[in-house]
């Protein structure tokens, strides 16, 4: 079957949406893939997915190191490569997958970067007058919510003592347990300082509109910047919550079904950063 590379890309991205993978895994793909064909198009614009041959992949692999791409992405990079080859030999658009001879560099795998009680009191401190910065902060940090989870929250997910978080994706619908310092949070931004209106999103803007993951990412960074935290990202609030309730001793199987990992290897990564872990006293969970 010949099939030019931005076919071959939308077949393979159309398989990707049939599966059920994130909207987060799907744009990365293609990212991935098309800086693949921009480059193969510098060599041959007519070049066919056919076409592709091992000495192409190499030296598309040479032209990132050249950039002073890291190990870690040029690696996923050529993961992406490695999985839209496979499906297109498994559809039979290709005979042989060109990308099977192609090694991954070498590199170590960061540990999740996990906050200080020093540093999550800091941010706590510089969000205080800012109600709604105060919950997404509580929510990321004493139940372990995802970005995406905070945006999609509706006001009728919110229970008394948790929350519930509905199926989107590849995400299973579950239930997320809110402790004290959560609840208070949530509460105070619900009844006190959100706006009057009738959108079923529990974080919206000052005209009433959902508050969107990338505008909740800049607000966090934005706080983040005030109580002079480095090298952090949004996620590592999630990591926080993961890290210290294994090492308060709460079963890795709950901890992981309670961020909604779907392999507890998942959460076991973050096993090696408790040095000190205690024993386990039931699933208590650590209010941070």
């Amino acid at each position: 079957m010949d099939l030019s590379l931005q076919k071959s890309l939308d077949l393979f991205v159309k398989s990707l949406e049939k599966e059920g993978k994130s909207s987060n895994t799907i744009v990365a793909y293609k990212g991935d893939i098309n800086q693949l064909i921009k480059f193969l198009n510098k060599i041959n614009t007519s070049l066919e997915v056919n076409q592709i041959t091992t000495d192409h992949i190499k030296n598309f692999k040479r032209e990132l190191l050249k950039l002073k791409y890291t190990a870690k992405s040029i690696s996923r990079k050529l993961n992406s490569i490695k999985n839209f080859f496979s499906f297109l030999k498994d559809e039979n658009v290709v005979q042989t997958d060109p990308s099977t001879d192609v090694k991954h560099p070498k590199y170590q795998n960061d540990l999740p970067r996990v906050l200080e009680p020093i540093e999550y009191r800091a941010l706590r401190d510089v969000c205080r007058n800012d109600a709604r910065a105060t919950a997404i902060v509580e929510l990321m940090l004493q139940s372990g919510l995802r970005i995406k989870e905070i945006e999609s929250l509706n006001i009728e997910d919110i229970q008394s003592d948790s929350l519930l978080i509905e199926a989107y994706e590849s995400h299973l619908r579950r239930k997320v347990p809110l402790n004290n310092s959560a609840k208070i949070a949530l509460n105070r931004y619900v009844k006190d300082d959100r706006l009057d209106t009738r959108s079923k999103s529990v974080f919206i803007t000052k005209t009433g509109r959902t508050l969107l993951a990338r505008n909740i990412r800049s607000l966090l960074n934005r706080y983040f910047k005030k109580a002079g935290i480095k090298n952090v990202k949004v996620n590592d609030l999630r990591n926080t919550f993961i890290a210290y309730q294994l090492k308060a001793g709460v079963p890795i199987d709950v901890v992981s079904r309670i961020v909604g990992h779907k392999r507890i290897s998942t959460t076991e990564k973050y096993v090696k950063l408790t040095e000190s872990q205690q024993e386990s006293k039931g699933i208590k969970l650590k209010e941070l």
